[in-house]
């Protein structure tokens, strides 16, 4: 079809948002009503009272109803595109009553309690089909209504008919579908925009209801190599910070998932991202929150030891290194990045030694945090004071002899020793906290509320889970650094 044909089709379809006349009501009677002076136009508004009162009860009758409507609609349609392929104007009403009908199922997610009877109804094959509609328009309603039925506020207190409709929608492609359609979306046009993000909204609705699509989606779609595009895109915007947002959602949980964004050049492209705001901070609260999902993706990605090893070749421990000393909000995300990448790879433990991060790491290690309005709290003080722990205890266990071992060793003697008295220090508060926790489990006890076994052990992991880590580091110290001092003297 020529781009005459093409044209004339989109500007017929389009009356459907453009058909509102000059004279609609302005607020409180302001602007051109009707009636010329001014005023707003009452038949306008009897005609939408008579609108409201025609509503019916939502139940299984108007469902068929609905369903019936629908499906004559895009016979007609279907029929008219297949009669008169080369004139759009001859199939253009036939798409503005699709439209109007696709609009009125989403009437369903007022009853959730229905799904069961869409299935049935065999209405999601219909529906997932216009998603591959040549008019994108079509499609964009198609995603609308998919996201406005599986909103998670829709869903709530309905597991079981929300599973039998995702389930639906996946054994009938629903994720192939979205992902080929995303790919075909214009964001420089502001309705299809809006379906991009509303894409991804289905997408993370359809992961809370049934969390192996996170795996799904990945297997059978492209959605990885788009998202990898969007985040490669320099510009920020919403979507960009929704396509973080799912990569993180896609990853935490996910060693497939990992290992095969990793072969996709992932741990690459998740360095050039942040490298962008090594000597910049987040213009937003948006554009932070998009740098932190970046930071989780990184700390996700390289949890698989073959991505550990990209980690370290696509030179990311020095990186981490120049945004800490770079002291911008990104600060705390690169010790958590470094503290994810140097668990149990000594190859990066060495690394960092190698080029110069001891005293970048201690000086966070002796509470030198740069200060930012966001980490001022208590709680941002505390995790980031774990996150150095957990790193120093990486450390010695990466490094277990020669001259490394020397110079990690050696930052224990610098001012009088000083580092010692810190472990001291954080040995005594994590233990004071354990045990305050312990009392007060007890006590919860004894007042007759139920604690199980693994709800006991959050708890203490929660009071002090790097308490162990920072035993373990005290106690090798105290041996090796005694052994070691001897040498030297």
């Amino acid at each position: 079809m020529d781009m005459e044909v093409q044209d004339a089709r989109d500007r017929s379809f389009k009356r459907k948002r453009d058909d509102l006349p000059d004279s609609f009501p302005a607020t409180n009677g302001g602007g051109g009503g009707g009636g010329g002076g001014g005023g707003v136009d009452l038949s306008l508004l009897e005609a939408v009272e008579r609108s409201q009162s025609t509503v019916e009860v939502l139940d299984l009758k108007t469902l068929k109803k609905l369903v019936l409507a629908f499906e004559r609609r895009l016979k007609e349609n279907i029929e008219a595109r297949l009669k008169y392929p080369d004139h759009p104007e001859r199939f253009a009403d036939s798409e503005i009553e699709l439209h109007e009908e696709l609009q009125k199922l989403k009437v369903l997610a007022g009853g959730p309690e229905l799904y069961p009877d869409l299935v049935s109804l065999n209405t999601i094959p219909s529906v997932l089909g216009l998603l591959a509609h040549e008019n994108t328009d079509i499609a964009i309603d198609v995603v609308q209504l998919l996201q406005d039925l599986t909103d998670e506020d829709v869903l709530e207190d309905n597991d079981e008919p929300a599973r039998v409709l995702v389930d639906a929608l996946v054994e009938n492609n629903v994720l192939e579908l979205l992902v080929q359609n995303l790919q075909r979306l214009s964001e420089s046009d502001p309705d299809e925009m809006a379906a991009v993000y509303n894409t991804l909204a289905t997408i993370e609705n359809l992961i809370e209801v049934k969390p192996a699509v996170a795996e799904l989606v990945c297997e059978k779609t492209k959605l990885f190599r788009w998202l990898l595009t969007k985040i490669r895109q320099k510009e920020f915007d919403s979507n960009k910070q929704y396509a973080s947002e799912i990569l993180a959602i896609l990853l935490q949980n996910s060693k497939a998932n990992q290992k095969k964004l990793g072969q996709m050049n992932g741990v690459d492209v998740m360095l050039q991202a942040v490298a962008m705001y090594k000597s910049k901070d987040p213009k937003t609260q948006d554009e932070e929150e998009m740098l932190e999902n970046l930071f989780d993706c990184l700390c996700c990605l390289v949890m698989p030891l073959e991505n550990k090893e990209r980690f370290l070749k696509a030179e990311g421990v020095e990186l981490m290194i120049i945004i800490m000393k770079q002291k911008k909000s990104a600060y705390g995300s690169a010790i958590r990045a470094l503290d994810f990448a140097m668990t149990k790879y000594p190859p990066a433990c060495e690394r960092f030694v190698d080029v110069l991060g001891l005293k970048t790491a201690f000086a966070a290690f002796m509470g030198k945090i740069p200060q930012y309005k966001k980490n001022k709290k208590e709680r941002y003080q505390e995790d980031l004071e774990e996150r150095v722990i957990s790193l120093i205890a990486s450390l010695f266990d990466g490094i277990s002899r020669g001259s490394r071992r020397d110079r990690l060793l050696s930052k224990f003697v610098e001012n009088e020793y000083e580092k010692i008295d810190r472990l001291v220090e954080l040995y005594v508060r994590y233990s004071d906290r354990v045990k305050a926790e312990m009392e007060r489990l007890n006590q919860l006890e004894f007042d007759d509320l139920e604690i199980d076994e693994d709800e006991r052990y959050n708890r203490r992991l929660e009071s002090g889970l790097y308490t162990l880590q920072v035993t373990t580091i005290l106690q090798s110290i105290r041996c090796q650094f005694t052994s070691w001092n001897e040498g030297q003297n």
